[in-house]
């Protein structure tokens, strides 16, 4: 039997971890961590299940047209050429009727984005956003308010970092497994990790500190550290000398928020929010206060994720060995890698359907608000929105309230799904456009950045078992069909590749013995006396910010209590585990799924007691704006705060075609009603939803 291995990156999630194919006779055999990159670790349940995805038949397998009313289920197979001038000549129609601004495109945002963006592009619309207004919003943009730098702007030196303090990131359940791996060295050699939760998880249990916490009580916490460590002088003058605007406006704003305060607002002892500021500015700037990755929680989230990083500001980590330190790239070693978006014109049409760039400047766009996105449908308003795009992206998945984004797309002229998956977005859509799974396609290349930066590529490993097609070959006959293929200069993927290497000394074959590119074998450091490459104005951390002032946006605002909870009403909190990518339906896998077939409601002791319940129980969640309820099963546990009630994301599937997920547990995003909203940061406040529960 012929066997080979084939070094790609990994599709299952969004951490795109290294992988390598074997490959026997045509097949996958098995999927490995890429021994060549990841020193021999192996790879998440995720990524080992990507095998059973390969070779299951439970999703698009050719180009589909509506057949009857949306969301039927009723479709006809097309070939891909009807498919094609089906969707071009409504896109056509859409441009010439209402102007390119009609149309809207999301995604789940990563590297891999450089043909449909650049399509999307040069057809002139302006509107693209993706899923991070239920993910990673708030902070995106607390840290551009205050460095010009995205979330992703600074990456983690964990493997020097003397202390590790975080709010809620669950590194060991919801794993990038190279994150986690590293989190288990950094615990390992004795790291003092402080983590700050509404619950017992797999990460808390390893860590040095585990503080279970009043849910929406995070400001009042980071607050009080502020207070501290200005009030005790325990910051780094020197960096704030050097890279700091705005410390005399935060200090001001913390002087009235002691630890006691914020013991009193979440339950976290004064004395050890103490200790906690003392031991990092002790361990300073070797220190990661970890600023959040899924952070769409509250209201007050942006400020939050604010104060975290200006903790981290006080405290001198960017930079610093241990630190918060600038990811480079192939520009810092003198290598230009070429990218398809930005070869196309910007859109002369400018305004966003959501208001960034207008009355929102504060806002970063490009992650922009899908929330806002069935407002402007139905109402219209700025302009009328009569297109849709969902590139790997499940909005009536992961977004609030999806009976009123479903009522919301009714009223598109086209919606548009381009996936792998079958998906509720995909169910209720005009045309299906199936992608090949990342096992059956190359992609462009990406960088990795960090202190070592290096080239990546996805490399096809099989051959697609159906009729679909790589999303290189969809956005190029796209454009051919409207005339705009001239900013997509390819006719294979090869090509594409060896563009973007063009001038490098690289082609697309010198990924074939190891699936990366080294650029360089040393460390890069900015001088951090006069070499940081902070993106505001002053060319500083600006603590006080003139684009939020301008907007009429406090820098930073009071901290307001959470409701009191008593009876059967409880705050919703969701999460994720190692076993399940909720938007990537994994919990479909024939594999994953039988891990974990369905979600459970944990709820505290107490609280269950005093409603007759116990574990097993069925219950029902009420949301508090309707009387819609959901039936789920309990799970009683001391480890909790009595105010939360806890669920897994991505479960109550409703797509009758995926035989193993459908109907399976509570779907959450159906309680968050009333949700789809703009908050200062531009997340959804997916934390803001109260249920009540009752024994079913």
């Amino acid at each position: 039997m012929a066997t080979r291995f084939v070094h790609s990156i990994c599709g299952m999630c969004t951490f795109r971890c290294p992988i390598t194919v074997e490959v026997r006779d045509g097949r996958v055999k098995h999927i490995w961590g890429n021994p060549h990159v990841t020193g021999g670790y192996n790879l998440c349940p995720r990524g080992a299940a990507g095998r059973a995805f390969e070779y299951d038949d439970e999703r698009p397998q050719t180009p589909l047209l509506r057949d009857g009313a949306r969301g039927s289920g009723r479709w006809k197979k097309a070939a891909w050429d009807e498919a094609l001038d089906f969707v071009a000549d409504k896109l056509a129609a859409i441009k010439e009727k209402h102007g390119a601004k009609a149309l809207v495109m999301s995604d789940r945002g990563g590297p891999h984005r450089e043909f449909h963006r650049t399509f999307f592009q040069a057809y002139g619309s302006p509107n693209y956003f993706n899923h991070h207004a239920t993910c990673s919003n708030s902070v995106h943009n607390a840290h551009m308010s205050m460095t010009g730098l995205a979330r992703n702007g600074v990456a983690y030196d964990y493997k020097r970092c003397k202390y590790l303090l975080s709010f809620g990131r669950n590194f060991l359940e919801a794993v990038g497994t190279g994150e986690a791996k590293n989190i288990i060295d950094l615990i390992e050699r004795g790291t003092t990790f402080t983590h700050i939760d509404v619950r017992w998880t797999y990460t808390g249990s390893k860590a040095t500190n585990l503080y279970v916490v009043k849910p929406g009580s995070d400001y009042a916490i980071a607050s009080a550290m502020l207070h501290v460590l200005i009030k005790e002088n325990l910051v780094n003058r020197e960096f704030i000398a050097d890279w700091v605007n705005g410390f005399d406006d935060l200090a001001a704003f913390a002087r009235d928020y002691t630890p006691e305060f914020a013991e009193q607002a979440s339950g976290m002892p004064a004395d050890a929010i103490r200790r906690v500021a003392r031991d990092m500015a002790e361990a300073a700037p070797s220190v990661l206060l970890y600023p959040g990755y899924m952070t769409a929680w509250g209201s007050n989230d942006y400020y939050l994720r604010r104060a975290l990083y200006a903790i981290n500001a006080l405290l001198g980590t960017y930079e610093a060995p241990g630190g918060m330190v600038f990811p480079k790239g192939p520009g810092d070693v003198g290598v230009k890698i070429r990218q398809l978006t930005g070869q196309a014109p910007k859109p002369e049409e400018s305004e966003r359907f959501d208001g960034i760039g207008t009355t929102c400047h504060h806002l970063g766009k490009g992650w922009g608000m899908a929330q806002l996105l069935p407002k402007a449908i139905l109402e219209e308003d700025p302009y009328p929105i009569r297109g849709y795009i969902a590139q790997r992206h499940d909005p009536l998945a992961s977004l609030p309230d999806p009976a009123a984004f479903k009522q919301a797309l009714e009223k598109l002229d086209i919606l548009v799904s381009v996936d792998v998956n079958w998906s509720e977005t995909a169910w209720n859509a005009d045309v299906i456009l199936p992608e090949c799974t990342y096992l059956e396609r190359t992609d462009n290349v990406i960088v990795r950045k960090g202190l070592k930066p290096r080239l990546a590529l996805r490399q096809q490993a099989v051959e697609p078992r159906f009729d679909s097609r790589p999303r290189w070959w969809i956005y190029k006959q796209l454009a051919k069909r409207l005339g705009i293929d001239e900013f997509l200069p390819y006719e294979t993927i090869e090509e594409e590749i060896d563009w973007q290497l063009e001038g490098t000394g690289y082609t697309h074959k010198d990924f074939e013995e190891t699936g990366e590119i080294k650029l360089t074998d040393e460390e890069i450091w900015y001088d951090r006396k006069d070499g940081l490459k902070f993106k505001k104005r002053s060319g500083k951390i600006e603590l006080q910010c003139d684009e939020l002032t301008d907007c009429g946006v406090p820098c930073w605002a009071p901290y307001e209590a959470p409701p009191e909870f008593n009876g059967d009403k409880f705050r919703l909190i969701t999460g994720k585990k190692a076993v399940h990518t909720q938007g990537r339906t994994t919990a479909n896998n024939p594999l994953l799924h039988e891990i974990t077939p369905e979600n459970t409601i944990y709820i505290h002791t107490s609280r269950a007691k005093n409603l007759g319940l116990k574990t097993g129980d069925k219950i029902t969640l009420t949301p508090e704006e309707e009387d819609k309820p959901q039936t789920g099963t309990l799970e009683v546990t001391d480890f909790i705060h009595p105010d939360a009630v806890f669920m897994l994301h991505g479960f109550g599937d409703t797509v009758p075609v995926r035989s193993r997920s459908f109907g399976k547990g509570v779907k959450n995003m159906q309680l968050s009603t009333g949700k789809l909203r703009q908050t200062v940061g531009g997340n959804c406040p997916l934390t803001d939803t109260f249920v009540q529960i009752a024994k079913a």
